[in-house]
């Protein structure tokens, strides 16, 4: 970023830094270098979004630093590794997770057809050129389903979308494109994957991230509900005019795509997980978490998966970025609800991962936000 250069001349200046940002990790050994390599960073960075508030958090080969800068709420302190964040659509990853963990122990296949994983006994799911959507076809955008479902919602709750809501779409769907011969951002998709999974495990989905996702990487804030105490330690999330937004519940049924709750010490446990390249546990589930299953190459349409970087293929809910210079093979996706913009982001052959999140909408924000955590990738990837 060519502003941040500018930045970093002020800061050296003294103009601009007034505050050390607040180290969530500051009693662990072994994190000076990844501090002093990161912190400086996001605080130019920070800066440079011109946010209420960001959370920066650093895996790089085991050793982990969470960062906080400006305030977690409306005069409230820094936001820190326990700050409570609306991750949005990073849902989808989690989702990924649960179905690669469903197919490695054979409970479904990547190939199954949603018709026969839905468990609607009247509903017919929509095909088109002979071509039928399968679970594979759901985790990679590949569906041929809208972005979202077009029925009107109550005003009063804009962001709820019921199960009852989902059967009267799905009655009368018709698919923007055969399935697998393209692919398009879809909500609407990855909400029929969570209902798929749930009913072909037998188990409420909620319950499949607990023992899919949450339990063996050690989780321990990542949650569809919140109690309380998590309310208390919230990031508020704003509105483009700087207002902030209320907390807003979304159904069950919308947490595969967009519904989870998290921290950033959550989100460094994910990364570690993620990044296990060699472990044992889980071997089965990451290989197929992590593996390649739509090039880019010969599809169309390819339609709003760019944003955060160009997408070269699809994962089962990760867009997958080929190495370019420096760069190297990057696992990411990104997120947004209420006010809050998030970015995950990891090189499994290089051992490092970067979580970013600001609690505004913010466009200009929200587009150098992911560039930042690719860049701080490259510089920190072991060569």
């Amino acid at each position: 970023m060519a502003s941040c250069l500018v930045l970093a001349k002020c800061v050296a200046a003294g103009a601009l830094l007034t505050a050390l940002p607040a180290y969530a990790d500051s009693a662990q050994p072994g994190t000076a270098l990844l501090r002093d390599m990161v912190g400086f960073q996001g605080q130019i960075a920070f800066l440079h979004m011109n946010v209420p508030g960001m959370v920066l958090a650093v895996v790089r080969n085991g050793e982990s630093i969470v960062v906080g800068y400006g305030e977690r709420a409306d005069g409230a302190g820094e936001p820190d590794g326990d700050t409570v964040i609306r991750v949005g659509s990073i849902s989808k990853a989690f989702a990924g997770q649960v179905l690669a963990s469903l197919a490695a122990d054979g409970t479904v296949r990547l190939s199954d057809r949603l018709q026969d994983r839905l468990g609607w006994p009247n509903a017919v799911v929509p095909k088109k050129d002979g071509r039928e959507i399968t679970l594979l076809d759901l985790a990679t955008h590949g569906s041929g389903l809208p972005r979202e479902v077009a029925l009107e919602r109550d005003p009063q709750r804009p962001d709820f979308v019921s199960r009852e809501m989902y059967k009267a779409a799905l009655k009368d769907q018709e698919l923007l494109f055969a399935p697998g011969t393209g692919l398009h951002y879809s909500n609407y998709a990855f909400d029929l994957l969570g209902e798929a999974l749930s009913n072909s495990a037998g188990k409420p989905y909620s319950q499949l991230l607990q023992e899919r996702v949450f339990a063996p990487a050690g989780l321990k804030d990542t949650a569809v509900r919140l109690n309380d105490a998590q309310k208390a330690r919230l990031f508020q999330g704003h509105a483009p005019d700087g207002k902030a937004y209320p907390l807003t519940d979304v159904s069950d049924m919308q947490a595969a795509a967009s519904g989870l709750f998290s921290t950033a010490n959550d989100m460094v446990r994910w990364l570690k997980w993620h990044l296990d390249r060699f472990g044992r546990n889980d071997a089965e589930t990451r290989t197929l978490d992590h593996a390649t299953y739509r090039v880019r190459d010969g599809l169309d349409p390819v339609s709003g998966l760019d944003e955060s970087g160009h997408m070269d293929a699809m994962g089962l809910g990760w867009v997958v970025m080929n190495p370019q210079g420096t760069r190297p093979l990057i696992l990411q996706k990104a997120g947004g609800r209420q006010g809050t913009l998030s970015y995950i982001a990891f090189s499994p052959a290089r051992g490092v991962g970067v979580f970013i999140s600001i609690n505004k909408f913010d466009f200009a924000a929200g587009t150098a936000m992911p560039a930042f955590a690719n860049e701080l990738i490259s510089q920190l990837a072991p060569r």
